[in-house]
């Protein structure tokens, strides 16, 4: 199973999201090919009712321990309950650009 299909398996046993977008953005980074190590979630769920922005990230960084200890090295959090994402359209915001970094 790729890191993609593992984050969006595990997000969504933990959420039941309306919307879970898992984005590979690993390709915008200077990593060794066949790296599968940035990525971007949009989850859109109601068990972020109640929650501040803070506690949203920690849940999810919870469900991701494991991967975020090892090959996860970046994680873009948007995390929204589905009357926010409602007002919002469904719009994020982009990732920002790579800033650089050496190959290992």
């Amino acid at each position: 199973m790729s890191m993609q299909e593992t984050i969006k398996s595990k997000l969504t046993t933990a959420l039941k999201p309306e919307v879970l977008d898992i984005i590979d953005e690993t390709q915008q980074h200077n990593v060794p090919a066949d790296s599968e190590s940035h990525f971007k979630v949009v989850a859109v769920s109601k068990a972020f009712e109640g929650k501040m922005l803070i506690a949203r990230h920690r849940m999810i960084n919870e469900v991701l321990s494991e991967e975020l200890a090892g090959s996860i090295h970046a994680l873009s959090l948007h995390t929204m309950t589905p009357d926010e994402y409602f007002e919002k359209a469904g719009k994020v915001s982009a990732s920002p650009e790579c800033l650089g970094g050496g190959i290992s």
